[in-house]
């Protein structure tokens, strides 16, 4: 069984209501992790020498570009060499934490992670299990409905382009404790928090099964 890729996007520490989630599933999954925090070491923004580096012959890099490379041939082979991923990523303004999107603009590589000339991205059926907690509600009916514009990213960039199955968890009100005007909306929160707990020990314990079955 190869490794479990888990990338922590949450800025909080480990107390954090993405993080202690994302535990529930380390709880069961019986197999190596491969952690990555981008709290606490940050992946750099993708810069003009790295974009520069993948059109151009290995052979005539600049000092910056032969840099940007050899960080992107890390971050690449450390992410296809996952059997599964596990994401810890909130929903910050509407969208993605900028460390997320930093990671991830450094693996998406035209021809090199998706978009093969020859067939299917590397990673394509490979499960990956999405947490993302939110401040208040973005579901049906919610004030804020439709200005979720985090999960939708995530299943165009990583399930359209790199193939990935994603599996979403979902944790509503996350600041319903500590907002006073949010305060009456505690009880949902610690539904909602439940509930996501349950759906990470299932996904973790479903994911184990599938391994195993595919290791026989």
């Amino acid at each position: 069984m190869s490794y479990l890729l888990h990338i922590d996007a949450t800025s909080f520490d480990d107390e954090s209501i993405s993080r202690r989630v994302a535990r529930s599933f380390l709880n069961i999954w019986p197999g190596k992790v491969v952690h990555r925090d981008l709290a606490a070491k940050p992946v750099p923004h993708l810069t003009a020498a790295g974009i520069s580096a993948r059109l151009t012959d290995p052979a005539k890099y600049t000092p910056e570009e032969a840099a940007a490379a050899a960080l992107q041939d890390e971050l690449v082979e450390e992410f296809l060499g996952a059997a599964g991923y596990l994401f810890t990523v909130p929903l910050y303004n509407y969208g993605m934490p900028s460390s997320f999107k930093a990671w991830l603009d450094q693996v998406i590589i035209f021809g090199r992670t998706y978009s093969l000339p020859d067939g299917p991205p590397p990673t394509a059926g490979r499960t990956a299990v999405v947490v993302s907690s939110r401040g208040g509600s973005y579901g049906p009916g919610a004030p804020h409905e439709g200005r979720d514009h985090l999960l939708p990213s995530i299943q165009e960039s990583m399930g359209r382009e790199l193939g990935l199955e994603l599996e979403f968890i979902t944790i509503e009100f996350g600041l319903a404790p500590t907002v006073p005007i949010l305060n009456q909306f505690i009880g949902v929160h610690e539904e909602s928090l439940a509930n996501a707990h349950k759906q990470a020990r299932q996904h973790a314990e479903a994911f184990t099964l599938q391994q195993k079955a595919t290791a026989a």
